[in-house]
């Protein structure tokens, strides 16, 4: 078995609008090609002894009902009946991932075109522990079959590693699925650890428990440990005696004025690191100096305060959370070592590796091993029935430690302290450890002392305490990142479509730009912020579409979708406000395996599935397979059409619906029973005075999605009247000089149904000659090439031919005789010169044109043509 194809959606895709973490592999089964479970000798066993909990019930009652019935769980009696093995395999996948702490349990596997070839597709955590799972489980499920031995543990070992590295942690988890339960939306920042909640200029970032809202100069007194103390002592907030040094020297003066205990701790540390706590000898100071400096060559030292360590946890000025933190410890029954008594405490189902768990498990670290060597113990001592002992000097949750909710005990001193604290500090999100004996008493009067203050505490001894009530410490962080009524979004309007997407989507976002809207939108020519291109190229997925989201400035995205994008890695949003679909046709049909218009179309229906409940899809009535999008999406629907008697269109009016009409040579927007009339399409330079139809057909979308975005009449009329098409605002799209001795377009048709369009435009244009500069894609279908050359050889009245610098798979003399043997199916005597570079083949026509004719380029190089198009226009000028 091998894999022949791997893709990672990181968004809404073509395989699933909802499930939008996903691998999706093409695997050649090989030798295995047409096997199911049952014809393999004893597999489910094998399978079952590997993966015993792989047919449990799915969390959260996705066990039962119509979830069930679809994808139920896999076990032996599945196994022995017969699956398919691409459908065993995501299962595998999704075990081994659940194996390593990361719960994912949807996926599918179906055949692929090719004989012997399976989809398998399924959900992931962390993208790389994906990847790895399939591998794994293909490798498992082959072994299986050949009836070796498996190994599951290095794989287990490994995923493990891989989700520590890559998950972004509890703490961080929580803000963000706190957000999401808001329909917040939220981008992780490549190269850093920073999550973006929300879009645009309303965005707020998180790093770990620090904000947007976090305060530089709050962090740096946190950091500084003496800095802190001496604060809080000035505000009247109980804190232990102590000093900094640098030396062993300075230490032993150190000690000779504060006495046994005490603690060390690096001057500017965090979490715990570092920290030594309860040093009772003069050997073990010197140790904790040495541990402490491994993080800061200065290094505190103060009295250890007796009591228990609790932390408090201020969020935005207010007492959230409090828990009572307890160090790693195991408790001896007098016949078990350390070791067993270690290993049998892991055993507890709530402990993980890292951050997997509730809890972590503990480690017998070199800082454990001292600790034991300290009380003459080794991991193989048999410790006392009923004594406890501690196995870190901190009592960190990430080290293996315990934390109970001590929330409603609190004494309304101590939370009072606890905001004073932060405050004095200057901390939007603050960890405060105090020592104290009890916390249900004013810190005063125990004799306890606030020991250290923490920028970007742990939220997970709150979120999940091995005792006590679990607190959603992150819903008030979102709180006071979104108060009531600050929006987290900003507008997207998205495009997508065959023909015409790009120049809808300047339309938008030129009407959007005209009423004042920082405006970031995405086209196959490159991404605009506010005007300005700062990306060349197609920008039409999902990366470009995150780049305009990610953008502070932005408060308005318009962002054309191709179907590319969208097989490749899905979209870069989850939600809309207006999807816009143009039209469906063939074109790119063959790649990536769409073979028909039918697939092409359930790929761009993707994007209006994904329009929030109460946005709008605007979808074309005279698309039969556009039409057919609105049953499956769940929100409104808009249509616009070129013909005001489409039934389509009558129907869905008399029902209440909103439509756009080109009718009596007028944009107009029918509403019930209400017309409003926007302007005659004739007046727009973008329909060249009413000849471009496909361009009054972009119209209607842009006005339509305009109209349901907000903007009234004026508007959109005034906006329609000022987009001039031209080479800086849409290359490539219907670029028109005019040149004394003749015209000559620029386009970039290159389908048979937009050919068909502008021959539409071609026969309204007179001209005493139409010369076309065309060319062929190595990549189409030949009946494609066929039917797009056919088209342009009933239109012109010569072709002079070209080929692309990118042949895409065909060699030159393969797309020329399909271009030739097309351009002259209707016409046998069509004059045909074939010149292979582009430039010179444009160079040929502006040489060889008659007076009064129109030249017509197809262009693949849009940026280079219309610089040589500018150039001779000023040389002809200065003639």
């Amino acid at each position: 078995m091998k894999i022949i194809d791997l893709r990672t959606m990181r968004g809404p895709s073509y395989w699933s609008v909802k499930h939008t973490k996903l691998i999706v592999a093409k695997v050649d089964l090989e030798e295995f090609a047409g096997k199911w479970s049952n014809t393999v000798p004893e597999l489910g066993g094998r399978l079952m002894q590997l993966f015993p909990n792989i047919g449990q019930p799915q969390p959260g009652g996705m066990s039962g009902g119509k979830q069930a019935a679809k994808r139920p769980p896999l076990d032996l009696d599945q196994l022995n009946d017969g699956e398919p093995l691409g459908h065993v395999i995501y299962h595998i996948a999704l075990e081994l991932q659940r194996l390593a702490g990361m719960p994912v349990y949807w996926g599918k596997s179906y055949p692929a075109q090719e004989e012997g070839v399976e989809y398998v597709v399924f959900t992931y955590q962390e993208e790389r522990a994906g990847r790895r799972a399939l591998e794994t489980a293909l490798e498992v499920v082959e072994t299986c079959c050949k009836g070796e031995k498996v190994d599951l543990k290095p794989i287990i070992d490994e995923l493990h590693e891989i989700r520590e590295d890559e998950f972004i942690g509890p703490s961080t988890y929580s803000i963000v699925a706190e957000a999401a339960s808001r329909n917040i939306p939220y981008i992780a920042l490549k190269h850093s650890n920073i999550i973006q909640l929300g879009y645009g200029v309303n965005q707020k970032r998180i790093w770990a428990t620090t904000t947007s809202n976090t305060s530089h100069a709050g962090v740096e007194v946190a950091g500084n440990k003496n800095r802190t103390k001496d604060m809080l002592k000035d505000a009247g907030v109980p804190v232990p005696r102590g000093t900094t040094v640098y030396s062993e020297d300075a230490l032993r003066d150190a000690i000779d004025e504060l006495g046994f205990p005490i603690v060390t701790k690096p001057l500017n540390g965090n979490h715990g690191k570092g920290a030594t706590i309860r040093i009772m000898n003069w050997n073990d100071a010197a140790e904790g100096l040495k541990a402490a400096q491994v993080y800061s060559r200065a290094v505190i030292v103060e009295q250890f305060i007796e009591g228990f360590d609790f932390r408090l946890l201020v969020v935005n000025g207010k007492l959230i959370a409090a828990a009572k933190r307890t160090p790693a410890a195991v408790t001896g029954d007098g016949s078990r070592t350390i070791q067993q008594l270690i290993d049998a405490v892991n055993k507890d189902p709530r402990r993980g590796v890292g951050h997997e768990k509730v809890l972590t498990a503990i480690k017998a670290d070199k800082h454990t091993l001292d600790i034991l060597a300290n009380k003459d113990l080794t991991l193989e001592s048999v410790l006392p029935a009923d004594e406890t002992l501690y196995l870190k000097s901190t009592a960190n949750i990430s080290t293996g430690g315990t934390a109970a909710d001590v929330t409603d005990l609190m004494h309304p001193y101590n939370v009072l302290l606890a905001e004073r604290v932060a405050g004095i500090v200057g901390l939007d999100i603050c960890g405060i450890d105090l020592m104290a004996t009890d916390i249900a008493v004013p810190l005063n009067e125990s004799r306890g002392a606030v020991i250290e203050v923490n920028a970007a505490p742990g939220f997970r001894m709150h979120i999940a305490p091995a005792e006590g009530l679990p607190r959603n410490v992150a819903a008030p962080v979102v709180d006071m990142l979104f108060p009531p009524g600050k929006p987290a979004r900003i507008p997207i309007i998205a495009i997508t479509g065959t023909n015409g997407k790009t120049t809808t989507t300047r339309l938008i976002a030129h009407l959007v730009a005209s009423k004042g809207y920082k405006v970031g939108f995405t086209t196959t020519d490159g991404i605009y912020i506010q005007g300005v291109q700062l990306q060349t190229g197609d920008c039409t997925g999902g990366q470009s579409a995150e780049f305009v989201l990610k953008d502070p400035t932005v408060n308005f995205a318009v962002l054309e979708t191709a179907r590319g994008g969208m097989l490749r890695s899905g979209l870069g949003f989850h939600n809309c406000d207006i999807a816009v679909v143009t039209n469906v046709a063939a074109d790119h049909l063959g790649m990536r395996d769409i073979n028909t218009v039918e697939e092409m179309a359930a790929v761009k229906g993707v994007l209006p599935r994904t329009v929030r409940k109460n946005g709008w899809a605007v979808l074309n009535a005279d698309d039969d397979l556009v039409y057919a999008m609105a049953r499956t999406v769940d929100c409104r629907v808009a249509l616009f059409s070129m013909d005001e008697n489409n039934p389509r269109i009558i129907e869905h009016v008399e029902g209440g619906g909103v439509a756009a009409v080109y009718e009596e040579g007028y944009i107009t927007i029918y509403k019930n029973s209400y017309k409003l009339r926007i302007d005659r399409a004739a007046e727009f330079p973008i329909t060249f005075g009413g000849r471009a139809g496909f361009n009054i057909e972009n119209s209607l979308a842009a006005a339509l999605a305009g109209y349901l975005a907000g903007f009234d009449r004026d508007d959109i009329k005034t906006a329609l009247r000022t987009f001039v098409p031209s080479g800086a605002k849409t290359p490539g799209r219907m670029n028109v000089y005019r040149f004394p001795k003749y015209e000559v377009i620029v386009d970039y048709a290159h389908n048979t149904a937009g050919i068909l369009k502008f021959g539409a435009f071609m026969d309204a244009t007179p001209a005493t000659r139409k010369i076309g500069v065309v060319s062929g894609l190595g990549d189409r279908r030949d009946e494609d090439t066929l039917g797009f050359s056919r088209i342009a050889g009933r239109i012109f009245d010569e072709v002079v031919l070209r080929q692309d610098s990118d042949l895409r798979g065909k060699t030159a003399e393969e797309i020329k005789a399909l271009m030739v043997r097309g351009l002259r199916l209707d016409k046998p005597d069509l004059p045909i010169t074939y010149i292979e570079k582009e430039m010179d083949a444009i160079d040929y026509a502006l040489e060889t044109a008659p007076e009064g004719a129109v030249i017509t380029l197809f262009t693949e190089n849009i940026a280079a043509v219309l610089a040589k198009l500018d150039k001779y226009e000023t040389s002809v000028a200065t003639e």
